[in-house]
């Protein structure tokens, strides 16, 4: 039975088979047509079909032996690529006749898309090809006898690397063996090993034809990659520009399988997804935001992306939320997010403040970005916040909780109220934060990242900032607690812990104990010290994104922030003897 709920079927008849078609949408739009892998069904493809659906036609099929499609006979040579090919001319007749398609593969989905990207007889019947997991045969035939004609260190280690990927294609090539083991105990434990390995929710996936599937599925590579592999096409060229989108943690293919790709496609677009293998099922929001973008690109005769910040490949069309936005590093940050192509959500209790951050962002390559006014402090306002955002910009993917203020002053003159105050906003407001955006991440089960903005005074004790550094030590120590709970979500956590930086938490930084004027005078006095330190907020943006990318569990930021963080795992007794010296304000 069928998942893709309210699909419209029909039976497509090609080279002896009957190919089972499912369509979603409205037919008069551009119609993208989705190709799964192995050894899945069109089924694979229900969550990413859902979300397309509200802007395009969409169109899936079970390629033949798969699914409800029927299996070619006998089943050696049924399923070449050329028989493949024809396949999909016959499904792109019968669903769109008159207008090219936009093709979007997966897995063996995207290696059979790469044949009909380059290949001849199906020019001018494809708008555009986005890529999952799946390389072209040619193209990797090409690369692997670059590597062995010239086998350098680097490229001998890239040769054994793939090849302990591949293991899983030997096995396929032995007879008999992978159908009894699918047919088998195989198939029967196959969902329970893609919900551990590759974090697949549970559902109604795969289907019940998954042992039949993969058993006619091994044909693939039995008819198709040690030929194509030997003797590749020297004209593999792609006559549709190409969206490459490269999940980072493929237990299967190896990124450099793709380094020469630009030899291959004219039009080429890039994206990195933190994700393993199967992204159809794990990060269907992503693939869908990235695929309408593309599309759309396509359509309006425009070029993607037009992000060109550094980590374009990483953040675009994620929707990225920044608290404390409206000035200083949180507001650096939303421009370092913009310029990579995010859509940014600038919070600040400035409403002023939040727009103009808001409307820069959208200046720099933001997609779209908007502006919230709250108190972070404020359990009830961010949970409005919280409920706000997820219905009418959806679930967050990054989520940066940098609001904050400063107090300095000894133990003995800071009151309650002033630690109330401090507690509130430095602590309270990232606990609100990763309380109701964490749990939002959490329950859609595409992962995420949260960043939280701690200081080197977490890690480094201070006579003067008693106050502010418990609050940022709490920031540190829970996301570091966050970090372990969060990992089987598939969330990441860091924390970020700059030293002196050049921004006005110095100028407003309360000073407990002295009158209005003194505090007044601090104030000065201390800004005009991190102005003469002048590090600049922008280079804890770049910070922010490079710890996220890598995954870093606490990222300090300045020299001082990197030489106290040593300090304090093998010498803390040299920081706890400069904690005693008085500042100079």
């Amino acid at each position: 039975m069928t998942v893709l709920t309210g699909a419209r079927e029909r039976w497509v008849r090609t080279g002896g088979v009957e190919l089972c078609v499912a369509e979603l949408g409205d037919p008069s739009q551009p119609t993208v047509l989705l190709v799964h892998g192995y050894p899945d069904s069109k089924e694979v493809w229900s969550e990413v079909a859902a979300r397309l659906a509200d802007h395009f036609h969409v169109v899936l099929y079970d390629v033949r032996g798969h699914g409800r499609s029927t299996a070619p006979q006998p089943l050696r040579g049924g399923f070449t690529l050329e028989k493949l090919t024809d396949d999909f001319l016959a499904v792109v007749d019968a669903v769109s006749p008159d207008r090219p398609v936009h093709l979007v593969g997966h897995d063996w989905g995207s290696v059979q898309s790469w044949e009909f990207v380059t290949v001849r007889r199906t020019e001018g019947r494809i708008a555009s090809f986005t890529s999952l997991s799946g390389p072209s045969l040619d193209h990797f035939g090409h690369w692997i006898q670059r590597r062995m004609k010239r086998p350098t260190p680097r490229r001998v280690g890239q040769l054994l690397g793939q090849g302990a990927k591949s293991w899983y294609v030997y096995l396929l090539h032995t007879p008999v063996l992978p159908e009894l083991a699918w047919r088998g105990p195989l198939g029967k434990t196959w969902p329970r090993i893609l919900q551990r390995m590759e974090k697949v929710p549970a559902g109604d996936y795969p289907t019940s034809s998954l042992p039949s599937d993969a058993a006619h599925g091994a044909w693939l590579y039995r008819d198709n990659v040690r030929s194509r592999l030997r003797r590749p096409r020297g004209d593999a060229y792609a006559h549709a520009p190409v969206q490459l989108i490269t999940p980072l943690d493929d237990a299967f293919l190896s990124e450099r399988l793709y380094d020469e790709l630009e030899l291959w496609t004219p039009q080429l677009t890039r994206r990195t997804l933190p994700a393993k293998h199967w992204v159809p099922r794990s990060r269907p929001d992503q693939l869908a935001s990235w695929i309408t973008e593309f599309v759309t690109s396509v359509e309006g005769g425009r070029q993607e992306p037009k992000a060109t910040g550094r980590y374009a490949d990483r953040f675009g069309g994620q929707l990225v939320l920044i608290t404390g936005a409206g000035s200083g590093i949180g507001r650096a940050t939303a421009y370092a997010f913009a310029e990579a192509g995010a859509r940014v959500v600038a919070v600040d209790r400035d409403a002023d403040a939040a727009a103009r951050t808001a409307e820069m962002s959208r200046l720099v390559g933001a997609p779209d970005a908007w502006a919230e006014t709250v108190d972070v402090s404020d359990e009830q306002a961010m949970e409005k916040l919280a409920e706000k955002v997820a219905t009418e910009y959806g679930v967050v993917d990054v989520l940066v909780n940098n609001a904050g203020i400063g107090l300095s002053g000894s133990f003995l003159d800071t009151t309650s109220d002033d630690w109330r105050k401090v507690l509130d906003v430095n602590l309270w407001g990232v606990i609100h934060g990763c309380r109701l955006f964490g749990r939002q991440m959490a329950d859609r089960g595409q992962g995420g990242h949260i960043v939280n903005t701690a200081s080197a005074a977490a890690y480094q004790p201070s006579r003067a900032l008693p106050a502010y550094s418990t609050t940022k030590a709490a920031v540190l120590m829970l996301s570091e607690c966050l970090r372990a709970e969060l990992a089987d979500e598939g969330i990441g956590v860091s924390a970020i812990c700059p030293g002196f930086v050049n921004t006005n938490i110095t100028s407003t930084a309360r000073f407990a104990g002295v009158d209005a004027e003194e505090e007044a005078r601090r104030q000065k006095k201390s800004a005009r010290l991190y102005g003469m330190r002048n590090y600049p907020p922008e280079k804890v943006a770049e910070a922010i994104l490079r710890g996220i990318v890598t995954n870093e569990a606490v990222v300090p930021v300045t020299p001082e922030a990197r030489g106290a963080h040593l300090l304090s795992r093998f010498a803390p007794g040299v920081l706890r003897r400069i904690a005693r010296v008085k500042p100079p304000v």
